[in-house]
């Protein structure tokens, strides 16, 4: 039985209705089916429930923790390489399969919504670097670093030939979904060990600090505030398709107003979950361009 299959054989209680099955029918927002079905019932796990509200405090504690122990030894015990051995142990030991899926997913989409619009703004060239992982393995060859290196390097390079050939970003009348997968992703099943039980957002909070450890203040500041990017993102895809009703989905806002790193692992689900449903939309209209 699929994810979805669940929520699609849950019985219906008037006097107490669930509150993720009313999430997972409601078709407001664009968003995979089986993918939303896994993440819904990652959100009703005993874990979120119970776990969450213990250990996120605790992980924000370290998170002011290793700021001031960064101010002082700004450079100790860093290490990209280590990093994601440690992830790749964490996520392989104790995160749910649901919760290590989306993770995959996110890198697979991100770079797919990356090409989608590079390649409907017409005279640019730029060079990508396309992360699909289908597998945990990958994580170990420094992902995370290199998916946020990569969405920086992007809005770099494609506003430096917007602003070198004078190109503007505009709607296109036939868009190119070359690059969006509309089929299910190729990702292998998960990890379902006992101890794989902790729940996307608190295996986020719980990692968060760990990344912080592992790099430089520079670094992870650097992590941090491109999540901020969400609404550039957001903005470009919605000049190319002409639309930007779905940009009230996007919950990290202005890039020119950086935060704080405290709350970087609930701004991370919301990156996440961006990402996720700017792509459905994109599935939908490519479904739509083909009949």
């Amino acid at each position: 039985m699929t994810e979805a299959d669940f929520f699609k054989n849950m019985p219906h209680n008037k006097s107490d209705p669930n509150p993720f099955l009313a999430i997972y029918l409601d078709q407001s927002i664009p968003f995979n089916e089986e993918a939303k079905a896994a993440y819904l019932r990652d959100c009703s796990s005993k874990s979120r429930q119970f776990l969450l509200p213990l250990l996120r405090p605790f992980a924000r504690l370290m998170i002011i923790l290793l700021q001031v122990y960064k101010i002082i030894v700004p450079k100790a015990f860093t290490s990209s390489k280590l990093l994601h051995r440690v992830l790749y142990w964490g996520m392989k030991t104790f995160v749910s399969p649901n919760a290590n899926y989306m993770i995959l997913r996110h890198f697979y989409l991100g770079s797919e919504v990356l090409q989608f619009i590079r390649d409907n703004v017409p005279g640019v060239q730029i060079s990508m670097n396309p992360l699909k992982p289908t597998s945990l393995e990958p994580v170990k060859d420094d992902l995370f670093l290199i998916h946020d290196l990569n969405l920086y390097n992007f809005v770099i390079n494609l506003n430096r030939e917007l602003r070198d050939k004078n190109i503007e970003v505009t709607k296109q009348d036939r868009l190119n979904f070359d690059a969006i997968t509309s089929t299910p992703l190729p990702i292998e099943p998960m990890p379902r060990r006992w101890t794989n039980f902790l729940d996307l957002t608190t295996a986020i909070e719980c990692f968060t600090p760990v990344y912080q450890m592992f790099l430089t203040d520079n670094d992870f500041w650097r992590a941090t505030n491109s999540l901020q990017l969400d609404e550039t993102i957001g903005i470009l895809a919605s000049k190319i398709i002409g639309s930007n009703d779905r940009l009230a989905l996007i919950n990290n806002k202005h890039p020119m107003v950086p935060l704080t790193t405290l709350k970087a692992g609930f701004r991370l689900v919301l990156h996440g979950l961006a990402t996720e449903q700017l792509h459905a939309l994109l599935v939908e209209l490519k479904h739509k361009q083909s009949r």
